[in-house]
């Protein structure tokens, strides 16, 4: 077309290629630059934005600055304000990724109804008819009180119906579908994504509208786009969680306004997303009994802590190299772990297979988690079993000491409550933490200590 060029744009920095390139020469990224095309026109000719006003560009000294008091709205569902820090805060700009058919536009949808009952909701959508959304909001049986629909791609025709609607909440599903006449890119490409995403941006800073934005992900299962999309906004939400389970996991990969180490855990149901506020409960609901290579672990996320369980199955090798798979445990930390038992117990791993395994899709990414492992390892090994009521926290060295973790006396508090009676923590931890709950501590010093735990434990 005639004042178009195709051209390549790296999606990590923006680096621009008249042709495919392998590895981008200015950020080292592999396999970032996707095809766009773009105008020939000069850059003066170009239609300016208006940028958000932050207010007075003046100096002041740092002693006089105010503390703006930032408003927050809770969204009905206490998991989603949990990781948003407290609600969804005027002005702000949330971007909401997932894999497809993850829950995100239930989601939207199961919150724009609590609130629209104090606030007035615009719910725009560019990938989906009136029709299929009314579909939708019938089975998940929502009111839609001061929910406004709109399904339209065009961005300046969006932010003139938000002009003349005056909503407090603006919800777009998905950014990645919406185009700008600013940009000659088609929609989806880099340029138009950050150009979209620049143009709501300014709206919901100069007006205090709160702004939330459906990502979608590329096959690597980072956000599709720009990776400055994602510095741009002020929250990124991740939805995780396998479309064949019913349980779904929310976290802050950045949050200007909270905590990024907080998880919401839903449940999908036929009635959309319920909340599940005891996930420890839910991850032990169907814990066997009297089996080796089980073992139970408190993770901390956040400020929640959470009991899960960690299977190991250790088996005779038919190969010439053993296989390792870890599913929810970090592949490194797995080799770790066994070459501390290998090394300092003398125990055989490299003759067996070793598969291990986190109930219900959690991602033990703490160190804290070593010490349950390794017990499940060696349970697994010589077939003894763990008693059901016993907990093990702890991190492992590479000299087989057991280190001190944190949030100890909270991790075993929430064991207690549970209802386990006994719990293997590090012994710096057992002479300096202060514990309110009744259960008994079984201190450990070193790997060696593992084996008198399990040593007079009856074999399967």
């Amino acid at each position: 077309m005639k004042g178009l060029k195709t051209v390549y744009i790296c999606s990590e920095c923006e680096y621009t290629s008249p042709k495919w390139l392998g590895k981008c020469p200015k950020c080292g990224a592999w396999n970032s630059f996707v095809e766009d095309v773009v105008s020939l026109e000069p850059q003066a000719t170009a239609k300016k934005r208006v940028l958000a006003d932050f207010g007075s560009s003046e100096v002041r000294p740092f002693s006089e600055l105010d503390i703006p008091e930032y408003i927050r709205t809770a969204t009905g569902l206490s998991e989603l304000d949990r990781v948003l820090g407290g609600g969804l805060v005027c002005g702000s700009v949330v971007l909401l990724s997932g894999e497809p058919g993850i829950g995100k536009s239930t989601l939207l949808l199961q919150i724009s109804d609590t609130l629209g009952k104090t606030r007035k909701v615009l719910y725009v959508s560019g990938e989906e008819s009136e029709g299929q959304i009314k579909l939708r909001a019938n089975r998940l049986k929502t009111a839609g009180k001061n929910l406004y629909m709109l399904t339209e791609t065009n961005v300046e025709k969006i932010l003139a119906a938000t002009d003349k609607l005056k909503p407090e909440v603006i919800i777009v599903d998905s950014i990645q579908t919406m185009y700008t006449e600013q940009s000659n890119s088609t929609a989806g490409s880099v340029a138009q994504v950050k150009e979209a995403t620049m143009s709501f941006i300014a709206k919901a800073k100069s007006e205090g509208i709160s702004v939330i934005l459906v990502g979608h992900v590329n096959k690597e299962g980072s956000i599709a786009g720009p990776k400055v999309l994602e510095h741009m906004v002020d929250a990124v939400l991740c939805f995780e969680g396998d479309r064949r389970q019913c349980y779904r996991i929310i976290r802050a990969n950045k949050n200007r306004f909270g905590s990024t180490n907080e998880i919401g855990v839903f449940e999908m149901t036929d009635a959309g997303l319920r909340e599940v506020p005891n996930p420890s409960e839910m991850l032990l609901a169907d814990r066997p009994t009297d089996i080796s290579g089980n073992c139970a672990v408190c993770t901390v996320e956040g400020t929640r802590p959470i009991v899960a369980e960690i299977q190991a199955l250790v088996s005779p090798t038919s190969f010439p190299s053993p296989r390792r798979t870890s599913n929810g445990i970090d592949y490194t930390r797995t080799y770790l772990i066994l070459a501390i038992l290998e090394k300092r117990l003398g125990l055989r791993f490299s003759q067996n297979d070793v598969y291990l395994n986190v109930i219900g899709g959690l991602d033990l990414d703490e160190p804290a988690a070593d010490l349950a492992i390794a017990l499940a390892l060696i349970s697994s090994l010589t077939d003894t079993v763990i008693p059901d009521d016993l907990i093990a926290i702890g991190e492992l060295g590479l000299s087989g000491e057991c280190r001190g973790v944190a949030n100890v006396s909270q991790r075993v508090k929430e064991a207690a409550r549970l209802g386990f009676t006994k719990a293997v923590i590090p012994t710096r931890n057992f002479e300096h933490d202060k514990f309110e709950c009744d259960i008994e501590l079984i201190p450990i010093k070193n790997v060696y200590d593992v084996l008198k735990v399990i040593k007079n434990q009856p074999k399967k």
